[in-house]
This record gives structure tokens, sequence and C-alpha cells, in this order.
């Protein structure tokens, strides 16, 4: 048998995992990235060109053309997908469950190390920056969570968590469903920091994407603004082309604010990751007041079926540790603002309950959500746990459905209509909202 340890890499990011499935999904995104001029779904726009950076640094996707500024001391949501199915086990570990040890003998992580346990569950030792927030009630863990049904293809579970709207044909993701229930959008008001939008904000209702702040403006942009007059005169139609264009210059522009702000301070310390730098710039968007109302996030190197590892070494270690740091960064730059911003990490399934032979874990079902920030009734594990077993295909079983731990959410700090967000769905209750 192959002897593993520790495993390292110039540039910091996670070995390839093998997994063709994921490495699939990730192409496919990196396509749909990559076609930024392609008409989408509901005469949506993706436009990259005319903007600073390689590739589609900073785009506007629109249905409708803007009507201003949504609120800048609203409610802020902030949903930070863990991409390639994280180890909810290795995350909340269910230490209580005999069964947990007997299919985890190498990599099950042991109860003396565990974080803020109870007679259950307990914290992965790489969470420690979260602890804080554990302990002051502003971070939750709801376990047993996911989809109604399996589904342990990546990029099939990405689009299907993301539209949260079983059977339906069309093409609208669960954000921008909610970005049609609020007021006044703007192409600021729904944001993906990254190069691409995700299945959530696809739909009708403006969102606007981002690699980086200080990227978010007009290329060759001149002091007297003849460049920008010139864009806007050539594309003034009504076409969705045309309203996609003014969007996206507008939302440049109107990023300055954030451009105008630092970086987090030394205080602050945020990881050098790209987890790191993209919540930095989260928070330089929430404080600089743009409007923005829903921002997505993505972290990425979960699909752990080689190398997951121990306390020692592995890529749970590192991934949760960059989790944890950035996380815990984020809402000590956030400052009073903190109190706009609710957190919620999602990941598309999680993993089967024993190990396999390579130190890792093979694709399952349910996963773990954590739930941090405003309006969090933090300092608990939530959800019905329903029992593991030691098992060669044996999954965690999903009790809760990931939609009612977003209805919370969306509910209590938008005061918006479950129907309309995740329509035809009965959510149970949770609990993890005030």
């Amino acid at each position: 048998m192959t002897t593993h340890g520790p495993t390292s890499s110039a540039s910091g990011s996670a070995p390839a995992c093998g997994c063709p499935d994921y490495d699939e999904a990730r192409l496919a995104l990196s396509r749909r990235a990559f076609l930024g001029g392609t008409v989408l779904a509901g005469g949506a726009i993706a436009l990259g060109s005319g903007l600073t950076g390689s590739g589609p640094q900073a785009y506007a996707v629109a249905g409708r053309t803007a009507a201003g500024l949504a609120s800048t001391t609203g409610s802020v949501l902030v949903l930070l997908s863990l991409r390639g199915a994280a180890d909810g086990l290795s995350l909340v570990v269910p230490h209580g469950d005999p069964a947990y040890y007997a299919a985890r003998p190498r990599i099950g992580v042991p109860r003396t190390a565990l974080l803020a346990p109870d007679a259950m569950f307990g914290l992965h030792p790489a969470l420690a920056p979260l602890l804080p927030m554990w302990n002051a009630g502003t971070l939750a863990a709801v376990h047993a969570t996911g989809m109604a049904s399996p589904n342990r293809s990546h990029f099939a579970a990405m689009e299907a968590i993301e539209d949260a709207a079983p059977g339906s044909t069309a093409r609208n993701g669960w954000l921008n469903r909610l970005l049609g229930e609020l007021p006044r959008a703007s192409p600021l008001q729904g944001t993906a920091m990254g190069n691409q939008v995700p299945t959530s904000l696809f739909g009708t209702n403006p969102a606007f994407v981002v690699g980086r702040v200080d990227q978010a403006e007009v290329a060759g942009a001149d002091d007297d603004g003849r460049r920008l007059r010139a864009l806007q005169h050539a594309w003034k139609g009504r076409s969705p082309m045309g309203r996609a264009v003014r969007d996206a210059i507008a939302g440049a522009e109107t990023f300055g604010a954030a451009r105008d702000l630092p970086a987090g301070s030394p205080a602050t310390a945020y990881p050098g990751s790209q987890l790191g730098k993209a919540l930095s710039d989260v928070s330089r968007i929430v404080r600089s007041g743009v409007g923005a109302e829903v921002i997505t996030v993505d972290q990425g190197d979960w699909d752990m079926h080689t190398d997951l590892g121990t306390l020692e070494w592995g890529e749970m270690k590192r991934n949760a540790g960059d989790l944890a740091s950035s996380i815990a960064a984020f809402f000590a730059d956030l400052g009073p603002a903190a109190d706009r911003v609710t957190l919620v990490t999602l990941s598309e399934f999680g993993r089967r309950v024993k190990e396999n032979d390579d130190y890792g874990t093979d694709h399952g079902f349910g996963n773990v959500m954590f739930v941090a920030g405003a309006g969090v009734r933090g300092g608990r594990y939530l959800g019905s746990w329903p029992g593991l077993t030691d098992a060669l295909d044996a999954d965690l079983l999903v009790t809760t459905d990931y939609r009612s731990v977003l209805t919370e959410v969306v509910t209590r700090r938008f005061g918006v209509s479950v129907g309309q967000v995740f329509p035809g769905f009965a959510p149970q209750a949770v609990g993890v909202m005030a």
C-alpha cells in the first residue's frame, strides 16, 4: 500500500484530486467564464470586454436596467461555496457516534483534540480562529443537511443546489430570485467575486462579477470622461447587450468607493490565500456602502479523495485552517458593519462515512452548513442526527433540507417570501436565526 504523508506545492494550492467529475465541473465553469459574450437564459448578457485585467475580470449580467443603488445600511448575505464537496464529518465531528471512529481509524479526529465539544459534536481543531465567534454566539453549525436525494456528480449537484428549484426548467438561481424580491436593484446589488457567474445568480435580475475590487474599472478610461461617454453612446440602444454594457460601466464606476478603501489592516490577519483575498475585498465592498446586498465567494479544493490526512498533515488541515482564518479576519475587518452581514457556507454534497485506502473520502450525501454573523443564534450544533453506519457505501443521511437553513436566513434578514425564493418548498424549522 502506498505510504501517505504531508504534501505541498509552491503555489500553496491543493494538488489535483484526480476526480474526473470535479475536474470536468471546474472546466465547465471556466468555459462559462470564457464565453463572456454569450446570451444566457432570460435575455441576460455576460460581458467581459472593455474592462481591465485578463479575461472577464469585471462584467455585468443584466436582464433589466438598473434603477439605482440598494440600501447602504440593510442586510448583506455572503454565500461562501465550498467547491468540491467538503467533508462535513471532519469539520464538525460526531465524536459521540461510535461508527465514526470505527469507519475512520486513521483520519478520524480524536475527541481530545476537538473544540467546543458537546455530547455528540465538536469542531475540527483547525477551526480554532472561529472559536471566539462560536463562544460569542455568532456562529452555528447545522449538521446532516443537503438535497432531498443523493447526487454525486459535482457539476450536476452544483447546478441543482444553486438553482434550488427542483423540477423547474428555468435557469434562474435562488439568489437571483432573491434579488427580484428586493427593492431598487442595481448591478452591484448582487455581486459575485471571481470570474464567472455562479448558478445561484443566473437569471433576469442584474448581477455584477468582479475578480478583484482594484480591477473593477473601465479599461482606458481617461480623466475627462470622453471614453466613457463614447462607450455609453455606442451602447445606448435598448438591446440586452446595450443594457449590460451600461450596467457594467455603471457598476465599475460605482466600485470606486470600494477601491478607495484600504485593504484589511495587519490586525485583521487575512491569510494570503485566494479566499483570504476575496473576503478582504468583500469587506471593502460592504464597508464602502456601494449597495451590494448579496455577495458570492468560492473556496475550492475540497474534493479530497486522497490525502485528506490527519491532524499533523493533509489537505483538510490546510483548507479548514484557511476557511477559519479567512472568515475570522473578515468579520473582524468589517467592524460595525458586521452587524449587517450574515455568512453561510454551502457545499454541493458531503462525503462517505468510511475512509478509503488513500487517507481520503469519496463522494457522499449529507453535510454540514455554517451560519455566521448578524442574526445568528450561535454557539450551537443544530439539526437532527440520523446516526452513522460503518459500511463501505454508507452515507450521512440528510435530515434537514439545505433550503430550510437558507429560508430562515433570507426571510429573517430580508423579509422576503419563501415561495418566491424557493418555489413550492415547505421549510422545516431549524432555529439558526433569531
